[in-house]
């Protein structure tokens, strides 16, 4: 039988890659939850409406999603982004009537498209959510929340920000009917994809990676002169907040995100060291997509961010700070001394419930087991052979200093872990 390998743009994560995954998950956990957000978990498979509603005219539902018939003959897709879902569940266990929810999340989404440095098919997020406040300090709470993120993981020299404003729903289709006016009489210069985001999504035109298309766009109408009075009062103390606390940002006139329900503020921060993939994290306010999707009228607003871009990013830097995930390494030499080191482990671990430790039952020879034990990163060797089951002994070596190896009892091993 030939060898299955993983689905094209579906990678695996080894156990070395998801210590560093864990330490950049819980970085993030410990930051959110520090101001008081909430988690939140629902499933990756969800009816296919509910991402037609959201994002009609969005490339992840017109090019990219993944659609299956279930056995009973309904649509469904894997998510391919976390917001649409997470109101959802907000709305069914009602949290947005009952609260004003402060929430995150973690896990896959799929989009299916081509697999690149930074992008895979199936990738990661974490995100969070802000459900029923309308004002520009939650939007300013969530920037400094990310960048709160960025210092803790020693970041924050190398991305930037950019902000901008979308305005209203009727900003939005003034705008749009604008840019499709102009660009209409342009159109021969305008590629097949511009084309049909011309019809389906003029919006989305304007983060386009062709110069041609930018270059007509420097001579386009703004969005910033459609933009009526109290969205423009809202961004500027927005604004004001970030600069209170300190935050660069650049007004980036042509951000407008990817999905279809955003509106009034966007946001994406950005890095230079990770080429076409720049986004490391990016959100906005989509207030009307709650009411979109069957709940009553609510102000929203969110990020996420990108994993497998961050990581890579955090790799480049050197910032991922892993710890040993195993305090003791046992080495056993016989049948007899493994199941004494067994009957030991089991013992430290009553004493010390928090003690992580490996017990090689591989029974190598001592060099093997000893570079093994260095490798796993564990702070303690604990080794069994015959001169010790004859002693009721165990040698102790502290793998991490250049100190002598013990001869030691068990008594005296548990005041040792005591210290």
């Amino acid at each position: 039988m030939s060898k299955i390998q993983t689905l094209r743009g579906m990678n695996d994560i080894d156990p070395q890659q998801s210590r560093e995954w864990s330490y950049v998950e819980r970085v993030l956990r410990t930051v959110v939850e520090s101001y008081g957000y909430e988690e939140i978990r629902f499933p990756i498979v969800e009816k296919t409406d509910l991402y037609i509603r959201s994002n009609e005219a969005a490339d992840i539902v017109t090019k990219e999603m993944y659609t299956f018939q279930d056995k009973g003959g309904e649509s469904i897709s894997l998510r391919p982004e976390g917001t649409a879902g997470c109101v959802r569940a907000a709305i069914d266990n009602d949290l947005v009537r009952t609260d004003k929810p402060r929430l995150w999340y973690s896990g896959p989404m799929f989009r299916y498209e081509r697999p690149q440095k930074g992008r895979s098919r199936q990738f990661h997020q974490f995100s969070a959510e802000v459900f029923g406040i309308d004002s520009p300090e939650i939007d300013a709470e969530l920037i400094l929340i990310s960048a709160r993120i960025w210092k803790e993981l020693g970041l924050l020299e190398n991305v930037k920000l950019e902000i901008n404003n979308l305005g209203d729903e009727q900003t939005r289709t003034s705008y749009s009917e604008a840019l499709v006016k102009f660009l209409k009489n342009q159109k021969d210069e305008l590629d097949e994809d511009t084309q049909r985001k011309l019809i389906e999504n003029p919006l989305r035109i304007l983060d386009s990676k062709s110069k041609t298309v930018q270059d007509l766009l420097d001579k386009a109408p703004s969005i910033e002169d459609f933009i009526n009075e109290d969205s423009k009062k809202f961004n500027m103390k927005f604004l004001e907040i970030l600069e209170t606390h300190g935050i660069e940002y650049e007004v980036n006139p042509k951000l407008v995100r990817g999905l279809d329900y955003y509106n009034q503020t966007v946001f994406e921060w950005k890095t230079d060291l990770l080429g076409s993939q720049d986004t490391i994290l990016g959100g906005g306010r989509y207030d009307n997509l709650v009411q979109e999707l069957g709940g009553k009228s609510c102000p929203a607003i969110g990020f996420s961010i990108g994993l497998e871009r961050l990581i890579l990013l955090l790799k480049d830097r050197d910032k991922i700070n892993i710890e040993s995930n195993l305090d003791i390494y046992f080495i056993c030499f016989s049948q007899s001394s493994a199941e004494e080191a067994i009957m030991y482990s089991e013992k430290l671990k009553n004493k010390f419930p928090s003690l992580r430790i490996k017990t090689n039952l591989g029974l190598e020879s001592a060099s093997s087991q000893f570079k093994k034990a260095d490798k796993s990163g564990a702070k303690i060797a604990l080794i069994l052979g015959e001169e010790e089951l004859d002693s009721k002994k165990i040698s102790f070596k502290d793998l991490r200093t250049k100190s002598n190896q013990e001869s030691l009892t068990f008594d005296e091993l548990i005041n040792k872990l005591e210290i």
